[in-house]
């Protein structure tokens, strides 16, 4: 059945026409007859019907639909892209030309001020020899290819995904990385330069696309290994195999030039003889050197297994950095790389004005001190333990961070390691004053509760097994002298190990680190474990490093971030520097309580001999493992210094123990170092007037009490609680001390006797206790005591030595093999 027809009259409503108000019908229109449709009707009827539709899609894209692109959209965007990325590179090819040869190519010296504008060195002219291609060992070559380039042969000159991958490893924070070939290396070394900028790296790109298709593989790697910097002022592998080896490059073993080849990484740092510390790490880049040649079937598996590590030869400083100004100069350039005000390789490159913040007066005191009290009495030809005694020295302002003085050694053209940045000597007892530190900024407390302040007692018998911890450790004290319970003050005044071995533990190991750290101490110090012998100092925390952390302590517990650098220029325009704003790191009641048991240490204990500076000071003796370093670290309210003897064999450069140098049986930090100190800082605050120390104490840190003198040197056993005390026994007078109460007075009841002494001995220049010398050079003691208890019965005996040792110095004791 068919719709029927509308009714006459009727006129058909477009459905999308809106409904309006009923009217009179429209007059009906007749339908066209099929003879009036034409083709043309036809088609814009189509032509309608699309627009209607395509309107319609327009009007349903409302919204956030109208915010997507289609498809259309997006393939003329990736077209226009494509189009601007090909138009850039033809652009950067056919506008980039090769330029001529850099700066670098013919590098300049630098120029090294003292803080008052004048000269303190220039680091001398570049040492560059250029070879041909055929002159270097094919093995030279490999070891280079297998260090820096492996594909060089067979990749092209530049490598995008190399270079996208290096990108986002170092915006992800997985290390700053090159995705440079070799090529590029060359670009940037011959005709650029060594700045870090975009500008920079686009015609690094561009150039090396040029050279890559303008010359051959071979010469590129020649004009790469002529004009590649490898650390000791050498410029290309002819000048460093002379540097390192003494011979021409023609001459070098495979080994040889693998060494050469890891130092193209790191040259200063991976050079094992001026950075003895980095000898893994160069070790390490070496044996990968290696295995990349046996990967590339460069070198037999037999032959790399054979291969021994060969031992490069000494430093030879240039003329004019002999003395104290190669040390310096090496200072400021380690500072200046590190600190990333400039990369090594764009220091070599010369140019640079660098003035220095190193005082010309106070430096020429420091090395005066060091001869007149130390260097000058040196007899290496009667005396052979002479010929390893070394120095090393720092002075900071703690109140702008600023290195005043540095005292490297003997002399750079005949020492040429640093002693005051090397890191390979024990700090020693100049470590306890921050397990100390630690326990008032953590408001730690003993085993049993009590806080910790100058006044708290704890048991410092020798060898008593530290309470607290599953790790065995029973340290000896110096002498091996059992104190009985002493306070903290006196602990410190004598460098008793016991007490801050069991200290460390109760304030927590992980604590003292992190307060060490907080002074200044770097993080990635050598042996700086988080262990109870950390106490005792077995880290090896440079000489800088430690003037570092007791500055933060002589500024109150905040820390300036040291500096050797006041200004850099080239070309009269600034170098930008690295923020050192001052941080408040321990609270200064932590730093200042610290700070007045040090003020006891050089009034009354192992540092007597820093008064003859004529500055109230405060500071720590210190004697490593094996006497192999001694350490006075001290410092007034406006300077800070920090000196250490150290034994080296001259020829092979191991460590060795100072027994016997100059004259004396053992050496401390409170005889020739303590008397360094003292000469330099006299002389260096000469003309100003004597500052005492500000400081804001701890609750409870009373005047410590009288220094102590053991009864009984024999080691007693082991307690396993500090748990109420006794008050210490009674010790004899000292210098600016009060006199002490009734000789063999116990208020614990534990021991209430009378003892009896004499001693007999003879000190040349002062006194010394814990073992450090701060005394003369020749002391002998002979103490005879009775000791009578209520509650143990009486107990007579004589002890030869033990007063002596406690005030006269280490002289005539045997060696140990423990740290004070």
């Amino acid at each position: 059945m068919s719709d029927q027809s509308p009714p006459p009259g009727w006129t058909p409503r477009d459905p999308d026409a809106p409904a309006g108000p009923a009217g009179p019908p429209a007059r009906p229109q007749p339908r066209p007859s099929s003879a009036s449709r034409s083709p043309e009707g036809s088609r814009s009827g189509r032509r309608a019907r699309k627009d209607a539709k395509r309107a319609e899609r327009r009007r349903k894209r409302t919204g956030w639909r109208r915010l997507i692109p289609t498809w259309r959209m997006v393939l003329g965007a990736v077209l226009l892209l494509a189009l601007l990325v090909v138009g850039a590179l033809v652009a950067g090819y056919l506008l980039v030309h090769i330029p001529p040869a850099n700066a670098a190519a013919t590098a300049q010296s630098n120029l090294y001020l003292y803080a008052d504008g004048s000269q303190l060195a220039r680091d001398g002219e570049v040492n560059r020899v250029n070879v041909p291609l055929s002159q270097i060992p094919r093995t030279v070559q490999e070891a280079v290819l297998a260090a820096e380039d492996r594909d060089f042969y067979s990749e092209r000159a530049v490598d995008p995904k190399a270079m996208l991958r290096a990108a986002w490893n170092t915006a992800t924070g997985k290390g700053t990385q090159s995705g440079s070939t070799i090529t590029q290396q060359y670009v940037k070394n011959y005709y650029l330069g060594q700045e870090q900028t975009i500008k920079r790296k686009v015609k690094e790109f561009f150039i090396a696309i040029k050279l890559g298709r303008e010359k051959s593989k071979d010469y590129i790697l020649e004009g790469y290994l002529n004009t590649s910097y490898f650390g000791r002022n050498a410029y290309g592998i002819q000048a460093a195999a002379q540097a390192y080896y003494g011979k021409d490059v023609g001459k070098l073993t495979t080994a040889e030039g693998a060494y050469l080849a890891t130092l193209l990484n790191s040259p200063s740092a991976f050079d094992v003889v001026s950075h003895p510390q980095s000898r893994d790490r160069a070790l390490a880049r070496w044996n990968y050197v290696l295995d990349g040649l046996v990967k590339k079937q460069w070198l037999p598996a037999t032959e790399r297994a054979a291969t021994r590590f060969p031992e490069p030869g000494k430093v030879r400083p240039a003329a004019g950095l002999s003395g104290q100004r190669g040390y310096l100069v090496e200072a400021v350039k380690d500072y200046v790389v590190e600190h990333k005000i400039l990369d090594e390789k764009t220091l070599a490159e010369g140019g640079y004005r660098i003035t220095t913040t190193i005082d010309r007066r106070r430096q020429n005191a420091f090395v005066d001190a060091v001869e007149e009290k130390m260097a000058d009495e040196l007899d290496p030809e009667a005396r052979k333990a002479d010929r390893v005694v070394r120095a090393g020295g720092v002075s900071i302002d703690p109140a702008t961070g600023k290195v005043v003085a540095m005292y490297g050694g003997v002399d750079y053209t005949k020492q040429y390691v640093n002693n005051a940045t090397r890191h390979d000597y024990q700090v020693a007892s100049t470590f306890k004053p921050f397990v100390f530190a630690a326990a008032v900024e953590n408001d730690s407390r003993t085993q049993d509760g009590r806080l910790i302040t100058p006044n708290t007692v704890y048991n410092g018998d020798n060898k008593r097994r530290v309470v607290g911890t599953r790790t065995p450790y029973a340290p000896e004290n110096e002498g091996q002298i059992s104190y009985g319970n002493i306070p903290v003050s006196t602990a410190t005044d004598l460098s008793v190990n016991a007490v801050f071995a069991q200290m460390v533990v109760d304030v927590g190991t992980a604590k003292v680190k992190r307060t060490a750290i907080d002074l200044g101490v770097p993080e990635d110090t050598p042996n700086f474990v988080a262990s109870p012998a950390m106490a005792l100092g077995t880290m090896q925390a440079s000489v800088l490093d430690m003037t570092q952390a007791y500055a933060t302590l002589a500024d109150h517990g905040r820390r300036t971030p040291y500096t050797l650098v006041e200004k850099i220029t080239k070309g009269g325009a600034d170098v930008p520097l690295p923020d050192r704003t001052p941080k408040q790191v321990i609270s200064r009641e932590a730093a200042d309580t610290t700070t007045s048991m040090l003020v006891s240490v050089v009034d009354n204990g192992t540092g007597t001999a820093a008064l003859a500076a004529g500055h109230p000071a405060a500071g720590k003796t210190g004697t490593g493992e094996l006497d192999r370093s001694a350490w006075f670290a001290a410092y007034t309210p406006d300077l800070v210094t920090v000196v250490s003897m150290m034994g080296q064999d001259p020829d092979t450069g191991a460590l060795e123990s100072l027994y016997g140098a100059l004259g004396e049986a053992r050496i401390g930090g409170g005889g020739y170092p303590a008397r360094i100190w003292a000469q330099y800082t006299k002389t260096a605050l000469e003309g100003s007037d004597p500052l005492d120390f500000d400081l804001e104490l701890q609750p409870g840190a009373a005047p410590s009490p009288p220094p102590f003198v053991p009864s009984n040197p024999e080691p007693t056993p082991d307690e396993e609680s500090t748990s109420q005390p006794p008050a210490p026994p009674s010790r004899p007078n000292r210098p600016n001390r009060p006199t002490p109460p009734t000789a063999g007075q116990d208020q614990g009841g534990q021991d209430q006797g009378q003892e009896q002494g004499q001693d007999q001995g003879q000190n040349t220049d002062g006194q010394s206790t814990e073992g450090d010398t701060t005394g003369g050079r020749t002391d002998t003691g002979t103490s005879t005591g009775t000791t009578t208890g209520t509650t143990g019965g009486t107990t007579t005996g004589t002890t030869a030595g033990v007063l002596g040792g406690v005030t006269g110095g280490r002289r005539g004791r045997p060696p140990s093999e423990y740290l004070e």
